[in-house]
């Protein structure tokens, strides 16, 4: 094979890479041969390969780059399709909220005397207890009832007393243990929202009538001292003397006796038996005497004798009463936790059973004056025992809350100056 031949084996044009077969080469060379014979007129002499060749390499260059030279139509690519990042997303996946934990309970209550809850609303209850506004989880209220206070020298004559010597020792050790006093409606704003009141509160409850001079000498020091308040469970018997409730008018107005409704006959008790005219009597009646003497409507009855019954709260409710006050000394109060009993305990047979009242905050225990100093240490441990539980299920409950009640009852409420 000659070597122009071989030269236009590979031939190299802009853009393009022609490579010709020998086939190919051999048939154009042969058809330049015949051209040159036909045209001949005359005999020619022996024909020049070389010069054939080259003739016929220069014919075959000029087609080439004419082809080279003409608009090639250059193949549509499709597109590669590229992959795109998509804004939209996908279908969520809904969380599975956990499951909520037990109520708190404590070995320091009576086994018969169970904790009560009286907030149906899941969602309400863990947005008031986790709002860092309102009250810590553990605070507890301890509510103390005072019949009687022996004047100094006098002797123990009934259950229901206190010397004057054992009601300042129990005063103190509310004080060292750092328990405050609080008033009737702080109550009700704690039990009922969870506002905030002092990490352990207490509720100083004297029932009966007691004149001036009683609260100014036994309970004005500490009003002085502390700050701290007290509550009279006010009889509204129509045989008080003018001066008497002038006396309590005076009281209330200076801010740090509240005085609550404790019924008017009081010597008889409300029971099954009791017709709605006798307890609309009792109920509404002292409603009717705070509005004339006070100015102002109660908010919690103090059950005469301690009897009560599932209508009769029903009716406290329909008049407006928020608490209720038993003579039962179940344990302490805290927000949707209220120490009661469902069935008779024949080791305490006065305690009546509360349970099927169904509505714990119209029957709130309390302690006796007598022997309410031995169980302030229970309290103590009991609102310190509860914290330490809601805190070790404090993320369990806020992931549920974040699951099911968020949306509808919006975030837990953040902490204001």
């Amino acid at each position: 094979m000659s070597l122009t031949f071989r030269l236009f084996l590979r031939l190299r044009i802009p853009h393009y890479v022609l490579r010709i077969t020998h086939s190919f080469l051999t048939l154009s060379l042969l058809t330049a041969f015949l051209a040159s014979c036909a045209q001949a007129s005359t005999p020619a002499p022996t024909a020049d390969i070389n010069a054939a060749s080259t003739q016929a390499m220069a014919t075959l260059s000029n087609a080439i780059t004419q082809t080279a030279q003409a608009p090639t139509a250059v193949p549509t690519e499709t597109p590669t399709p590229t992959l795109a990042l998509s804004t939209v997303e996908g279908p969520t996946i809904p969380r599975t909220p956990p499951t909520l934990p037990a109520g708190f309970t404590t070995s320091l209550l009576n086994p018969l005397d169970t904790p009560h809850t009286y907030i149906t609303d899941t969602c309400q209850y863990l947005k008031a207890r986790w709002d860092p506004n309102n009250a810590a989880p553990g605070t507890v209220v301890m509510v103390i009832m005072f019949h009687s206070i022996l004047k100094p020298g006098d002797e123990l004559s009934d259950y229901s007393q206190i010397t004057s010597g054992a009601f300042e020792i129990l005063m103190r050790d509310l004080h060292e243990q750092d328990f405050q006093a609080i008033n009737t409606s702080q109550l009700a704003d704690f039990l009922e929202r969870n506002a905030k009141i002092p990490p352990r509160s207490v509720l100083l409850l004297v029932d009966d009538r007691k004149d001036r001079y009683y609260f100014d000498t036994l309970f004005y020091p500490y009003w002085q001292q502390y700050g701290w308040p007290v509550v009279n469970a006010w009889l509204s018997t129509p045989l008080s003397s003018a001066d008497l409730w002038q006396q309590q008018v005076d009281l209330e107005a200076e801010g740090w006796v509240d005085h609550q409704a404790h019924g008017v006959v009081h010597n008889i008790g409300i029971t099954s038996s009791s017709t709605d005219d006798f307890i609309m009597s009792e109920m509404k009646g002292s409603i009717d005497a705070f509005q004339t003497h006070f100015n102002k409507k109660p908010i919690a009855y103090i059950w005469p004798l301690g009897w009560f019954t599932a209508h009769a709260a029903q009716i406290g409710r329909q008049l407006g009463y928020q608490l209720g006050f038993t003579i039962n000394p179940r344990g302490p109060l805290m927000f949707d936790w209220i120490p009661l009993s469902d069935n008779p305990d024949p080791q305490r047979p006065s305690y009546m059973p509360e349970g099927s009242v169904n509505d714990p905050l119209m029957v709130l225990p309390r302690f006796w004056s007598y022997d309410a100093d031995r169980h302030i240490d229970d309290v103590r441990v009991i609102g310190r025992e509860a914290a330490d539980y809601a805190a070790a299920n404090k993320a369990t409950e806020l992931e549920y809350y974040d699951i099911v009640c968020a949306p509808d009852y919006g975030p837990i409420p953040v902490a204001t100056p």
